[in-house]
């Protein structure tokens, strides 16, 4: 009988150990992922009066990559204006899908001083509406114009992304041309390539970009 209670014992201690690290493995937080990503090129065609076109650059936040999916991308790229997986297609020529819940927005402040996400201030693509204004001042570039036809990022203007599937991550562009010289030039330095900082967080549902 002794030995019956002890076996029933160990067990029922079995039991409960499985189910508190089932239970913690459920709570575990992941740590966020802090990155730079360097010359994604983002193309186009047409211009100077031409309709313009050509395929978005994906990106994914969760692998640090440009991907060529149609379900797993969060934000898309094409000369200057950047569209999110969520919400409708805005109206232009070879946009993607929207399939996933992203939404995006414009914080001002630092990179390090935007410490978490603020829902309420991000909004979905929809017809022509992009969620990231584009043109001069409006979004997240100033053009210079003649003499120096330059576009460069505006200060203090952090996107904050909520992903295709309920992550939430803050960027920083750095630079429009490959690899980001610190005084581009327009006739000798390469346009549509983004440099930028980011920040993701890859827990579901989590405001938190610290």
């Amino acid at each position: 009988m002794k030995i019956y209670i002890m076996n029933k014992i160990k067990y029922l201690l079995l039991v409960f150990v499985f189910f508190v690290s089932c239970s913690d493995d459920d709570d575990t937080i992941l740590p966020s992922i802090s990155s730079t990503f360097t010359n994604l090129h983002a193309p186009q065609t047409g211009g100077m009066g031409q309709p313009i076109g050509g395929d978005f650059t994906k990106f994914n936040f969760s692998t640090g990559q440009i991907t060529t999916d149609t379900q797993d991308w969060d934000i898309a790229f094409r000369g200057t204006t950047i569209i999110v997986n969520g919400g409708t297609k805005i109206g232009l020529n070879d946009e993607p899908n929207r399939n996933g819940a992203g939404a995006v927005g414009i914080a001002n402040g630092t990179f390090s001083s935007i410490t978490s996400a603020d829902v309420s201030s991000l909004s979905q693509d929809g017809p022509n509406s992009p969620a990231i204004p584009t043109g001069s001042g409006n979004g997240w570039y100033n053009y210079s114009g003649p003499p120096t036809f330059l576009i460069t990022p505006i200060p203090g203007k952090i996107l904050i992304v909520k992903t295709h599937d309920d992550r939430y991550a803050k960027v920083e562009i750095l630079s429009y041309y490959k690899d980001a010289p610190a005084n581009p030039n327009f006739m000798s330095s390469e346009s549509r390539y983004y440099t930028f900082n980011y920040l993701y967080n890859p827990n579901e549902k989590d405001f938190n970009l610290n």
